[in-house]
C-alpha cells in the first residue's frame, strides 16, 4: 500500500477532489485489471478510450482515478484531473515501482531500422563483458539469460517499469531498450531516467499512425529532446536526420559513421556471407555479422559501450565473437547448395539494404530469389515501394502474404503489384499462401542461388483476422529441405 500523494509525485494535475490522500494497493490502465484499492489511470488510446471505462474501474474497487477529460465521479473516489493522462501514467508508474530506471544504466535505441540488432548486441556484449544486463526488444525481453516473451516493441508504462524493477531485483547494472516512435509519442517512456540514447536511421515507416513523415521525425526527436545534460546522444552522422534529432538536446552529442569524420568511425574492408572485415576506430576486426547495415550497427554498439565507460579493445574483442540476431540476415545453407536468408526487413530502405548486401556478394550467374509480403492494417504507401525494391535487385520475386490482419491478403498483394515495373512482371509470381511461396522459392533455387525470405524475421506467427497462427519463416525453410545451419 502506498499513499496517493507519493504516487502522484512530479505529476502536474489541474484539479484534485474527493478523499484526501487515500491508500492505494495497485495501479492499472486497464479497467479489467483493477482490484479494490487501485488507482485507475484513464488514457485515450488509438483503439479505445480509458475514460469510457472509469465507471467499470470504480465498480471494481478503484479508490482513485486519473483522467484528462471531465467525468462525473462519486465523492468517495479521489479524482485527479491532468492535462495529459498518458504522461501522468508514465510518471505514476515510475513512482509506483520506485524509479527502477535510476538504479540502472538504461540506454534507449531508436530509428527505423537497426533498433533490435543494436539493442540485442548491446545486451549480449555486456553479458559477455561480465555484467548482469536487461533487454527490452521487439524479439524478446531478457533479464540476464531469462527470456520473457515480447508483445510490443516498447511495453506500456506499467509493464515497462515492472520489467525494469525485475531487472534491478535480479542485480542488473545495465539495460538496453528499443524505443519505438509509437511508444515515445504515447509517452510510455515518460519519467524514465536514461544514461543515453542511440539514433540509427530514419526512413519510410509508420505513416499509418503518424500521418506525415515530419510527425514521424518529431516523435523520434522527442526522445533526445528529453535527455538531461549528463546523458549522451549517439547519432548516425551519415543520416541527415541525425543532426535534427539532437537540435534541442541538453545531452552530450557523439556521432558514428562509415562515410565521414565522426566520434566512432567504421570502414568496411570486405563483406561476405561469412562475415564482415572492418576497420573500426583505426583497428581491423572481423565480425560474424554481414552487410553495410550491420557495419553501422556495430559502430553504434562500439560507441555506446565506450560512452558507458567500457574499454575499446575489450569491447571489440567481445563484439567479434557475437552471433547475428535471430531473424536478422539469418543464413541457412540448403542441401542444394543454395543459401536461404531470413530477415525482418519490412520497410523499403531495410529491404534495399539487405538486397544490396546480397547483390554485392553475387557471382555472375547466381540469382537472388525474393519472397516478400506486406502487413495489413499498416502503412499502405510503402507496399508498391517494397515490390519495386524487390524487383530492382532480384532475378525472381514471389509476392505473398505477410500478416494480413483484417485486410484481404490478395488486395495487399495487388497494391504491391502497382510497384512492379512492366519489365519485371514476367519474373514476378503471386503465391498468396506464404508457406507455399517459401517452398516454391526453395524449389526453384539452384546451387549458390540466394533465397531471401523477408518481412517477418523473428516472428513465430501469422496474424489473420485477429488470430495469431503459428508460423516461423525459418522453421518453414528447415521443413522444406534437409539443411545444415551455418
Amino acid at each position: 500500500m502506498k499513499e496517493l500523494n507519493n504516487i502522484l509525485s512530479d505529476v502536474a494535475f489541474v484539479q484534485i477532489s474527493g478523499p484526501e490522500n487515500p491508500k492505494v494497493s495497485g495501479i492499472a490502465l486497464d479497467s479489467r485489471q483493477v482490484k479494490p484499492g487501485y488507482l485507475f489511470i484513464a488514457v485515450s488510446g488509438t483503439q479505445t478510450d480509458g475514460h469510457d471505462f472509469i465507471e467499470k474501474a470504480i465498480d471494481a474497487g478503484a479508490v482513485a482515478v486519473v483522467a484528462q477529460k471531465p467525468v462525473d465521479m462519486p465523492e468517495s473516489v479521489a479524482a485527479i484531473m491532468v492535462a495529459d493522462s498518458a504522461e501522468a501514467l508514465g510518471l505514476i508508474a515510475c513512482n509506483w515501482f520506485e524509479h527502477p530506471s535510476r538504479k540502472l544504466k538504461l540506454t534507449a535505441v531508436t530509428g527505423t531500422n537497426g533498433k533490435t540488432t543494436v539493442a540485442t548486441l548491446l545486451h549480449a556484449l555486456f553479458m559477455e563483458l561480465g555484467y548482469r544486463t536487461g533487454l527490452l526488444s521487439t524479439v524478446e525481453n531478457k533479464i540476464n539469460e531469462e527470456v520473457i516473451p515480447s508483445t510490443h516493441t516498447t511495453p506500456d508504462a506499467i509493464a515497462l517499469n515492472a520489467l525494469l524493477a525485475d531487472m534491478v531485483k535480479a542485480g542488473c547494472s545495465h539495460a538496453f531498450m528499443e524505443a519505438s516512435s509509437h511508444a515515445i509519442h504515447q509517452r510510455r517512456i515518460a519519467g524514465l531516467h536514461f544514461q543515453g540514447a542511440v539514433f540509427t536511421n530514419l526512413s519510410h515507416d509508420h505513416l499509418d499512425y503518424h500521418g506525415t513523415y515530419d510527425h514521424y521525425i518529431a516523435a523520434k526527436k522527442m526522445l533526445f529532446d528529453g535527455l538531461p545534460e549528463p546523458a549522451f546522444s549517439l547519432v548516425n552522422a551519415d543520416d541527415k536526420r541525425g543532426k535534427v534529432m539532437v537540435q534541442n538536446t541538453a545531452s552530450k552529442i557523439k556521432t558514428y559513421s562509415l562515410q565521414t569524420g565522426a566520434s566512432f568511425r567504421g570502414k568496411v574492408i570486405s563483406n561476405t556471407l561469412q562475415g564482415l572485415h572492418m576497420e573500426i576506430n583505426g583497428k581491423e576486426v572481423w565480425f560474424r555479422l554481414v552487410g553495410d547495415f550491420n557495419a553501422y550497427n556495430l559502430a553504434a554498439v562500439l560507441g555506446t559501450a565506450i560512452l558507458l565507460g567500457e574499454k575499446e579493445d575489450e569491447v571489440l574483442t567481445a563484439l567479434s565473437s557475437l552471433n547475428p540476431v535471430r531473424g536478422r540476415f539469418e543464413r541457412i545453407m540448403l542441401s542444394s547448395g543454395a543459401v536461404a536468408i531470413v530477415d525482418y526487413a519490412h520497410t523499403p530502405d531495410a529491404l534495399v539494404n539487405v538486397l544490396e548486401t546480397i547483390k554485392s556478394m553475387q557471382i555472375p550467374g547466381e540469382r537472388i530469389i525474393t519472397v516478400i509480403g506486406c502487413g495489413g492494417n499498416r502503412d499502405k504507401t510503402k507496399r508498391p515501394l517494397m515490390a519495386q525494391a524487390a524487383c530492382k535487385f532480384s532475378q525472381q520475386v514471389i509476392l505473398t502474404s505477410d500478416n494480413p490482419r483484417f485486410e484481404d491478403p490478395n488486395a495487399i498483394i495487388q497494391e504491391m503489384m502497382d510497384g512492379v515495373p512492366f519489365s519485371s512482371r514476367r519474373y514476378t509470381a503471386i503465391i498468396e499462401d506464404r508457406e507455399a511461396a517459401i517452398q516454391e522459392a526453395i524449389k526453384m533455387a539452384g546451387p549458390q542461388d540466394v533465397v531471401l525470405i523477408a518481412g517477418k524475421g523473428h516472428e513465430t506467427y501469422q496474424e489473420i483476422k485477429g488470430v495469431k497462427y503459428p508460423f516461423d519463416d525459418k522453421e518453414k525453410v528447415l521443413l522444406t529441405q534437409k539443411t545444415v545451419l551455418n
